[in-house]
């Protein structure tokens, strides 16, 4: 990979990037940041197949859902600012860094929030996060009068909605769920305002957010494979189901290259040709790193059923899996597939999807999952690709 552009010093105007500048990557400080939030990642991942295998199916998939929508959420406005207003200079660093401290006092709270439904680390991480944007945002608007209320309307914004969160923490218990939905809500409304402030929209780069993102979704699927192998591992260690453990790695590695294969068929940032077309995609992408993160929780809890150390059914096993892949076609295919395609490509990811949720009732979930990814595989490659692109360039 090249990285283009050189260091600036301590302070430099913040003004925005061309959003047709040649060779925007990523940059090694965007990579360092992924690589942090990895770590959040994967103390969501933990408890959530623990909760699973254990039975506590709602209350492990509610936290990790919640929990993953802080991570992720600090996580994509990094990119999108970055994206428009990288200036890679000394301050704009260390103030990365104190985001990337928020991320791993985040991952600090995770197993309070998972045990005892105290969430209090969770936020002050994500406010740590969240209020060191709005210090990025502050710069911009300083630096870039052309977009100055767009910056402020995502200071003021951004600022009013941590205050409401930690004021959240003082509500009643019966209260905590409604809250974070209002919330949720209300972080997701901040972009919609502020970009349509009158000096016009932040200047991020298409080709840069296709890359960023699909980077992230590289890691996410990497935290399944890590995910399973410690299953793996851990049931390789007792001399026992051998055989059958093996042949679920062999399973699990086939449905995470799959999904992999699947999600980078198609170029995205063809796509990404509007300020609605950015929020959409930007926004759908939750569920597909979610789901591709849980998948490997999914193969996890697999080896536990095997193993005879979850106290779950079949099925509920079979469903660890078939969900997160499931959502992960609908989404790839609501994203990616259906824009560019027509034809039986467009009617092949849901129907795989509609399967993989059977799946849990037949005798091998696993098994089955993988066996119609492969074929879906098989379909992409030997009927997408003979059918022509509807965005053009972007394939």
């Amino acid at each position: 990979m090249t990285f283009t552009g050189s260091r600036r010093g301590w302070l430099t105007p913040m003004r925005a990037r061309s959003a047709d500048e040649n060779h925007r990557v990523a940059t090694p400080l965007e990579l360092f940041f992924d690589l942090c939030f990895v770590v959040a990642v994967a103390q969501a991942a933990v408890p959530l197949h623990h909760a699973i295998s254990a039975d506590h199916v709602w209350d492990g998939v509610t936290s990790y859902l919640m929990i993953f929508f802080a991570i992720w959420w600090a996580w994509m406005n990094f990119t999108w600012f970055a994206s428009a207003y990288d200036t890679d200079d000394d301050v704009y660093r260390i103030t990365s860094f104190v985001q990337i401290a928020g991320a791993l006092v985040l991952a600090a709270g995770v197993a309070s929030a998972f045990d005892g439904g105290d969430y209090l680390g969770i936020t002050i991480g994500y406010v740590i996060m969240r209020l060191a944007m709005v210090v990025q945002w502050l710069r911009a608007a300083r630096a870039d009068p052309q977009r100055r209320a767009t910056a402020l309307r995502y200071a003021a914004g951004i600022t009013i909605v941590q205050a409401l969160w930690l004021a959240r923490l003082a509500l009643p218990e019966v209260w905590g769920t409604p809250s974070f939905l209002a919330l949720v809500v209300a972080e997701l409304l901040v972009p919609l305002i502020a970009e349509r402030a009158p000096g016009g929209p932040t200047t991020w780069h298409p080709h840069h957010i296709a890359e960023r993102y699909g980077l992230f979704t590289i890691i996410m699927l990497g935290e399944s494979v890590s995910a399973a192998t410690i299953a793996i591992r851990t049931g390789l260690d007792s001399g026992e189901y051998v055989a059958d453990l093996v042949s679920i790695a062999v399973a699990g590695l086939v449905v995470v290259f799959a999904l992999w294969w699947l999600y980078f068929d198609r170029s995205a940032h063809g796509l990404l040709t509007s300020l609605r077309a950015g929020i959409l995609w930007g926004y759908g992408h939750y569920f597909i790193f979610a789901s591709a993160a849980a998948a490997g929780v999914g193969i996890a809890v697999a080896v536990d059923y095997a193993t005879h150390h979850a106290h779950i059914s079949g099925v509920t096993a079979g469903y660890a899996l078939a969900v997160p892949v499931a959502l992960y076609l609908f989404f790839v295919w609501l994203l990616h597939i259906r824009p560019h395609q027509q034809g039986s490509l467009v009617v092949a990811y849901p129907a795989v999807a509609v399967l993989a949720l059977l799946a849990p009732f037949s005798p091998e979930p696993v098994y089955t999952i993988a066996g119609l990814l492969v074929v879906l595989v098989a379909i992409t490659v030997g009927v997408g690709r003979r059918v022509p692109d509807r965005i053009g360039s972007a394939g």
